[in-house]
């Protein structure tokens, strides 16, 4: 099974749509929208260095398709079969983004999946 983050257009950017709690950006991850795909790109690379991001991670081109291919924003989770088929399509984000639900439909297809971390708390 693979994973893959796609980093699409900034759901609220500083020169755009700032939500009022992001005006105290003490984790400076506060960003314009990228203009050129250099930007995007700059971005990605600051998020994924920061918090060690582990999972692949692909960046949508300035024509934004695939945001457009699978109304992503500002967030969604996708599961796309073997077959290349979409699986799975969960509810946007924030409030409809539901990675509990996801876990859930991998267990039910795939099997339960123990993460190294949590068997590790369970000893301690």
């Amino acid at each position: 099974m693979d994973f893959l983050t796609i980093y699409i257009r900034e759901a609220h950017p500083t020169d755009e749509w700032q939500m009022r709690s992001n005006l105290e950006d003490k984790d400076n991850v506060c960003y314009a929208q990228p203009r050129n795909i250099g930007d995007r790109v700059a971005i990605a690379n600051d998020f994924t260095k920061r918090y060690k991001f582990p999972v692949p991670f692909g960046i949508d081109e300035m024509s934004n398709a695939a945001n457009d291919a699978y109304a992503a924003w500002p967030e969604r989770l996708y599961i796309i079969d073997e077959a290349g088929q979409i699986s799975y399509k969960g509810g946007n984000g924030p409030f409809k983004y539901d990675p509990k639900e996801v876990r859930a439909w991998l267990a039910k297809r795939y099997g339960e999946v123990k993460h190294p971390e949590a068997t590790a708390e369970k000893k301690s």
